[in-house]
């Protein structure tokens, strides 16, 4: 108290209060308490924000009169862009924008085609108004990122199939991180890695893979590559893409792989092992077909890294729907979509980045595989059936005439058959016991380096057995339909992404990939148990204060009453 005794004591309290006012601009602290860091951002995050050499502008699309769950998601968005502006020492800045707001009609149609063509994906909003009534409205719930002259739009929503708005809303939240991660690392990056797509075996090069195409080309360097004319360099060709061949893999095709591998190379197998088309079946008006091996070779080779695919097709109870004919209606066929186990929707039974907090995956015939023994490598399995699958056996008659009847779910007894599996490590030649000196000599010039036997580093190989995973429907009034996308079923699973995140994984930012395991827990109210007991809890929040106090006071006037009352003796 001898401070305010002193002449000029006022004015060692106007500097102290400029100094915590100095403090509280310059210096930005907040302690976490979440349990799965909800409110931070990752040092992959950090590292890519500080080393932006340009300005970053971010424009979202979430503003206006929204439902809750969009406005919470606004504000989740708003709070994370605000930590990166932080971050990045301000060299990117963000606005929050109602698309369309004062334009006319034909303006405001023109903007949406123009957002949907970018990838910004329209959703129909529903509000409740306060007299019981719902109103609609079309939103964009995305964000539009622009540096040095190029533009990544960012869908905010994400989900999977089933969820409520809720749950999708929050799901979304804890991606927000990764996805303008994504965006921003491939918007800056000067030079876009190659992934090369594999030709020469029959695979597809027509419509099938358009969206493939587009795709990947969006966001690296990409192009077609002849294994039966051209030689496979891991310097140049960072990743390369083997999708449904049909036609059998000869000695020199799988020198050149196995060669591309030991260099460094990266490989993604998209294969079906077996010969089962529903559009081959629709077209021959047929019932059953039988399902048979294409013999591609590839056993040895694939065996020899670790896996397995069998010669058999998997089924499980999650699947997609089908459009069959299910009887004549006045001479005219009678289409309905239909659970067809063939088409199993495929979940992610690891907490690996690529798969993690990923929507179902469409998978059409696919087979199963097996993780076999391989020195120094580990395996992941990356995608799975669910719990209520069988197996198959080939050659064996696939029958429509069951599809969408009543299926005797005891059949169904085996769970998470693997489709897709990682592997990583330092592998080893196929070909090391197999060649003599001259049989290297050749292999040398058709690689174009000398015979490696074990690779100098690590690598990724992801197969996938399933070549249609990463194919697109075509339809004679849509087209090519985006990628996991049935006919007549408006959704689209989650294999465009699945995708992505296996070129991002082996040839991207893998620390921006790890961002993809942050877990939003979602710490619902029991609504029932909220509408019973609503009034009781208002009156207990308005009440309560207000008689604490009450007895505050009237404890504080009692003892200050008898601490100043004097006693006469």
């Amino acid at each position: 108290m001898k401070l305010f005794q002193q002449k000029y004591w006022w004015l060692f309290l106007v500097i102290a209060f400029g100094m915590v006012m100095y403090i509280s601009i310059n210096v930005h602290a907040k302690l976490d308490l979440t349990s799965e860091k909800r409110f931070s951002i990752s040092n992959a995050t950090k590292d890519l924000l500080k080393n932006l050499d340009d300005k970053v502008e971010v424009e979202v699309l979430l503003k206006g009169n929204l439902s809750s769950g969009f406005r919470k998601l606004s504000l989740a968005t708003e709070e994370l862009l605000s930590n990166f502006r932080e971050v990045s020492n301000g060299k990117l800045s963000f606005k929050f924008v109602k698309p369309g707001e004062g334009l006319n009609d034909s303006a405001k149609a023109y903007l949406t085609d123009s957002l949907t063509y970018l990838g910004v994906k329209p959703f129909n909003n529903q509000l409740n108004r306060e007299d019981g009534e719902k109103t609609e409205q079309l939103i964009f719930p995305a964000a539009v990122v622009r540096y040095k002259g190029k533009t990544k739009a960012i869908d905010l929503m994400s989900g999977r199939s089933g969820q409520d708005e809720e749950s999708t809303l929050n799901f979304s939240e804890a991606l927000l991180e990764f996805k303008f991660d994504d965006a921003i690392d491939k918007l800056s990056k000067s030079t876009k890695p190659f992934i090369g797509y594999a030709t020469g075996n029959g695979e597809p090069l027509n419509a099938t893979v358009d969206d493939l195409i587009k795709t990947v080309t969006d966001n690296y360097r990409f192009g077609p590559i002849n294994l039966k004319l051209q030689q496979l360099n891991a310097d140049s060709i960072k990743a390369l893409i083997i999708v449904k061949p049909s036609l059998p893999f000869t000695d020199i095709d799988k020198i050149k792989i196995d060669q591309y591998i030991m260099q460094g190379g990266k490989i993604i197998w998209c294969v079906d092992r077996l010969y089962a088309e529903f559009d081959s079946l629709m077209r021959s008006q047929r019932t059953d077909f039988i399902a048979f091996d294409k013999n591609l070779e590839l056993d040895d080779i694939l065996f020899h890294y670790g896996v397995r695919i069998n010669s058999n097709l998997l089924q499980d109870l999650n699947c997609a729907k089908q459009p069959m004919v299910i009887g004549n209606n006045g001479g005219q066929p009678q289409i309905d979509r239909v659970p067809f186990p063939y088409y199993p929707l495929l979940t992610n039974p690891s907490n690996h980045p690529i798969s993690k907090n990923l929507d179902q995956v469409l998978s059409i015939f696919p087979s199963s595989i097996d993780t076999v023994q391989s020195k120094g490598i580990e395996k992941t399995i990356l995608l799975a059936s669910d719990t209520n699958s069988r197996i198959i056996s080939t050659p064996n008659l696939v029958s429509l005439q069951n599809v969408g009847h009543d299926v005797d779910p005891r059949l169904y007894r085996e769970s998470y058959k693997p489709v897709a599996v990682l592997l990583e490590g330092k592998f080893s030649s196929l070909f090391t016991n197999r060649l003599t000196q001259p049989g290297k000599d050749t292999a040398a010039k058709y690689t174009g380096v000398a015979f490696i036997a074990n690779a100098a580093k690590s690598s990724q190989q992801i197969v996938v057995s399933d070549g249609d995973l990463v194919t697109n429907i075509i339809t004679q009034s849509q087209g090519p339909l985006p990628m996991g996308v049935q006919q007549f079923e408006n959704y689209e699973f989650a294999n465009k992404e699945f995708l992505m995140n296996c070129l991002d994984f082996m040839v991207g930012n893998a620390a921006i990939i790890e961002t993809r395991n942050k877990d939003y827990t979602l710490r619902l109210l029991d609504k029932t148990k909220v509408k019973d007991e609503k009034s009781f809890w208002q009156l207990l929040n308005i009440l309560l204060p207000l008689t604490l106090i009450l007895l505050l006071g009237v404890a504080m006037q009692y003892l200050r009453k008898k601490k100043y009352t004097f006693n006469h003796p």
